[in-house]
């Protein structure tokens, strides 16, 4: 998921992100905001700097997060009681095991193997390279809800390992295929994000926002019907569209395929974890994408995965507890969620869509729709952490479409799918971002040239062909 990278160096800047935590905070708190009382404007304080906290970093984010979560209970702004409730969320728990299954593929090599195996298979030109590793990303999304895990720990290494096979390295040899390679795999990794419920740290919660501020159930199934056509036309156009603008110089790709060959070969066949692996997590999958039939929640279908994996030990107990992305998420995602409800719950959110969004009052609700996907994509230059943005804005946005007279499903959809979507503009976007562009191909003004490039792309193809396929499916 989605570990910010940091804005500013911690040595030379530290008064800086503390000054940009506190400014919006107290000034919140102090002023008198019209049609706010004031526990809504301390709550709104206090949720304020924790997103700028999560941004800035002046600390970790879990740490920052406990301190908002005791300044509430001490401020008495909310119930001790009501403070801690976000731990009693579905929605979270479903977050955190879906950590410990990219765990899982992490650490028995599934994940390598399987983007090997796309290259070994597919890899006859650059573009054909580049379609198997979105494929693999695209086979991985589904139950690894990270793109800094899926992207970073296990589709950069081998992109990386395939480059340097190509003998293309960062520098003079940069755009052999490298340079293609690497943004390539970004591009399509947040792309992937963006197709499944449970391809995104960020998108269970957007589906919670969904349903209590626009009554709006977003399903599994429901999730990957809207996201099906725009997202492979996505996988299908970004690859080529990045060939025809950085025109990888290399052309043979055998290279490429004896390399996936021999590391394949030096795994050696599947392994007894492997095979458990890949029959529990089919197993889950039919479990989500029926979810509607049988009426087990998603979160508990994923415990019983997570039951599964320990009881064939394809885990231990210590591996999960070694995995800290996952324990530091239910720490820092149960606290804002609980904010977040706390915020529509008070009128909060309603209010300040109202005044913020009152210019567009009498727009035709289509133009209101596109005008706030637009501003809600580009918004994301302001933030380091795909779930920071989605915390803070979805729900406004969300209920500033609805106020409008979007149709409720509509006005959904494409703020969540955006909301993966537009970690490809900066390379501090998404926790995976920093890992991709720190590989040394491109410079920076590359990656945020070539990235709104991507993103002029992304937006044609969602709100313009995604628009039109949920109108065919029914969706609106």
């Amino acid at each position: 998921m989605a570990d910010p990278a940091p804005l500013f160096d911690r040595r030379r800047a530290g008064w800086w992100r503390w000054a940009a935590v506190l400014a919006p905070g107290l000034l919140l708190y102090l002023l008198p905001l019209p049609g706010l009382n004031a526990m809504q404007r301390h709550l709104l304080a206090i949720f304020a700097a924790t997103i700028v906290a999560l941004v800035a970093q002046p600390l970790p984010m879990g740490a920052s997060v406990v301190v908002s979560m005791t300044l509430l209970a001490l401020t008495g702004t909310l119930p001790p009681a009501k403070v801690l409730s976000g731990f009693s969320n579905i929605t979270v728990w479903l977050i955190f095991l879906a950590f410990l299954f990219g765990r899982a593929f992490t650490v028995t090599g599934l994940g390598k193997r399987i983007g090997y195996l796309f290259v070994r298979r597919f890899a006859r030109s650059p573009l054909s390279l580049g379609y198997s590793l979105a494929a693999a990303d695209l086979v991985l999304a589904p139950f690894i809800p990270s793109d800094t895990a899926r992207g970073g720990s296990v589709i950069f290494p081998v992109t990386r390992s395939v480059a340097s096979a190509l003998g293309s390295e960062p520098g003079p040899t940069a755009n052999r295929a490298g340079k293609y390679l690497i943004l390539t795999s970004f591009h399509t990794c947040y792309a992937a994000s963006a197709m499944f419920l449970t391809s995104m740290a960020a998108n269970p919660l957007i589906a919670e926002f969904a349903m209590r501020v626009g009554h709006v159930e977003l399903t599994w199934m429901r999730w990957f019907a809207g996201a099906s056509l725009p997202g492979f036309l996505t996988l299908a156009v970004v690859p080529w569209l990045l060939c025809r603008i950085v025109k990888p110089e290399l052309q043979d790709m055998h290279p490429a395929r004896e390399h996936a060959r021999v590391e394949l070969q030096q795994m050696g066949p599947l392994r007894r974890e492997e095979k458990w692996l890949i029959a529990i997590m089919l197993a889950v999958m039919a479990g989500w994408v029926t979810s509607h039939w049988h009426g087990t929640s998603n979160t508990f279908v994923a415990f019983a995965g997570l039951a599964a994996i320990l009881l064939t030990r394809v885990l231990s107990w210590d591996d999960l507890l070694a995995e800290r992305r996952a324990w530091d998420a239910l720490i820092w995602f149960a606290p804002l969620l609980m904010m977040s409800d706390a915020l529509n719950e008070t009128g909060v959110i309603k209010i300040l869509s109202s005044k913020l969004f009152g210019l567009m009052a009498g727009w035709p609700w289509m133009l209101v729709l596109m005008a706030l996907a637009v501003s809600y994509f580009y918004l994301h230059y302001t933030f380091a952490s795909l779930t920071a943005q989605t915390t803070a804005l979805y729900a406004s946005f969300l209920a500033a479409a609805l106020a409008a007279g979007v149709p409720p499903l509509l006005a959904a959809l494409p703020l969540a799918y955006l909301s993966s979507l537009n970690a490809g503009i900066t390379h501090y976007g998404t926790g995976s971002a920093p890992v991709f562009f720190s590989a040394g191909y491109l410079r920076q003004s590359e990656w945020w040239r070539i990235g709104f490039l991507v993103s002029l792309a992304n937006l044609a193809i969602w709100l313009g062909v995604g628009v039109g396929w949920w109108k065919l499916i029914g969706f609106w």
